[in-house]
């Protein structure tokens, strides 16, 4: 008889694949030889500049192919604590921009500006990046900045929402990377952490056009209902900007290096390697953690047989409490919370590819029929901590935080279920 342990050890390992599948040096390794760069101008110079979780490793790798640029840089956030020879390296904060973000942006311009046309610029874009260069316009300071990325991420919005309101109010996002660099060409090799790979979507799409227009922006806000807590200098900013053309993007070259998708297809492969029954059911578990725990705990009551059923997504938490927590632990705790009585033993664990599950130390939770009778037994109450999104302190409670550290790396959240006899 398989015993819970063993369940909960196959499901680490096939996370430990998704997160393997997603290393940024594999992954700037594809992109350079599935997209090489032109050939350079002799009296030109080469920026490699890196942006996001797995800013460091995307850089180290690139470094190999060109070993002497003329500037190498790499921000990313505090957590990250790998080092990097041969490279300027800075770190900000995520997911709430920081002074040190400000500074971080600044010191990017400040080397984009001196791009010329014999010149190129490969950019090395990962998740994360949104947050960690802020870069306000004029007029907006980084606190009202903070204050509006608080203000997205509590209102339950979808990373593509969020991003489109993000790029409205910032220098370097909405392709203004690229509008900095001009006139150098910039090339840029990207690993998604957005379902889908809408490449406007990722790091808040420095590199391509934006996803919307200021005016998609306030009414984003005001569907959100949120407007009115926004900032004044941003709403300044947006409506000020509502009616102006965005300017065309200059030359730019966008390549996809990594997904979500790809580390679905390695977890399956490993799933299979050790002998599981296995299958994708969704590249997609996105929208409220409620929603995708209805659909999660559909597929346990449905499949009682021993199987191993694989998700990939980003989902969201409208917060209405005060707790601590992030989506894939509010996500494992709900699915503990309701699943049924069934003979059958399983496990559920739900993480993030970058080791980090909201403002935590955790990468998200792993839980089973055990998980409520333990948090019972440690004196808590589930229902009232979920009420308050404390998951975190739930999971803790019942010893079912996943927990990683921050692998440098990000393609989104991948769920493992495991259903045994």
């Amino acid at each position: 008889m398989i015993e819970i342990d063993t369940l909960r050890t196959k499901a680490r390992l096939l996370f430990d694949a998704a997160v393997t599948a997603a290393d940024p040096a594999h992954a700037v390794r594809r992109g350079l030889s599935q997209s090489p760069l032109p050939s350079q101008d002799p009296d030109g110079r080469t920026f490699l500049i890196a942006i996001g979780k797995a800013a460091p490793a995307m850089l180290r790798e690139a470094l190999v192919a060109m070993p002497n640029p003329y500037a190498a840089l790499a921000v990313t956030h505090h957590e990250n604590d790998a080092t990097l020879q041969g490279a300027e390296l800075l770190r900000a904060g995520h997911p709430v921009p920081d002074e040190a973000g400000a500074r971080a942006a600044q010191r990017v311009m400040d080397l984009l500006s001196e791009a010329t046309e014999k010149d190129r610029v490969v950019a090395l874009i990962s998740g994360g990046g949104s947050a960690l260069l802020p870069a306000p316009p004029p007029g907006v300071s980084l606190t009202d900045k903070a204050r509006l990325n608080d203000l997205l991420l509590s209102a339950g919005l979808d990373i593509v929402k969020m991003n489109l309101v993000r790029q409205q109010v910032s220098l370097l996002k909405g392709g203004g990377f690229v509008q900095q660099a001009a006139p150098a060409p910039v090339y840029a090799y990207l690993l998604s952490d957005v379902i889908g790979d809408d490449l406007r979507a990722i790091a808040s799409g420095p590199t391509v056009s934006p996803i919307g227009t200021a005016k998609d922006a306030i009414e984003t806000l005001k569907a959100a209902g949120i407007w009115d807590a926004t900032p004044v200098s941003i709403r300044n900013h947006l409506s000020e900007a509502q009616d102006k053309a965005s300017a065309p993007l200059p030359k730019v070259t966008n390549t996809l290096v990594g997904s979500n998708r790809l580390s679905l297809e390695a977890m399956l492969d490993e799933a299979q390697t050790i002998g599981l029954n296995a299958r994708i059911v969704s590249d997609a578990l996105v929208g409220d953690v409620g929603g995708a725990a209805h659909k999660v705990l559909t597929e346990l009551i449905a499949r009682p047989e021993p199987t191993a059923l694989l998700f990939g997504g980003e989902t969201t938490v409208k917060l209405s409490g005060t707790g601590r927590g992030g989506r894939n632990q509010e996500l494992a705790l709900r699915v503990a919370a309701q699943a049924p009585d069934i003979t059958a033993k399983w496990v559920f664990l739900s993480g993030g590819t970058d080791g980090r599950d909201g403002p935590t130390d955790a990468a998200g939770g792993v839980v089973d029929a055990g998980t409520l009778p333990r948090i019972n037994a440690a004196g808590q109450d589930v229902t009232s901590l979920l009420a308050n999104n404390d998951s975190y302190a739930a999971l803790a409670a019942a010893g079912d935080l996943l927990m990683t550290r921050a692998t440098g790396t990000n393609v989104a959240d991948v769920q493992v279920l495991l259903i045994a006899p």
